[in-house]
């Protein structure tokens, strides 16, 4: 998988961040702080139609 920090990722020291990888029918998550543990998998338009009610929503952030 080709992993890449979210534009959702941000603030403070630089330790809140997110990765994702996209696929071609799923959107993997994980925390780039421990990325050997658990990785979150959603249906890709579940996770964009979840998204798209974040304030910040923008079809560049995935």
């Amino acid at each position: 998988m080709n992993w890449r920090k979210s534009t959702y990722s941000g603030g403070g020291e630089g330790d809140t961040c997110v990765e994702i990888a996209t696929l071609p029918t799923r959107i993997a998550v994980r925390d780039s702080k421990a990325p050997t543990r658990a990785t979150l998998s959603f249906p890709a338009p579940a996770l964009i139609d979840h998204l798209k009610g974040h304030p910040a929503w923008n079809s560049e952030s995935l």
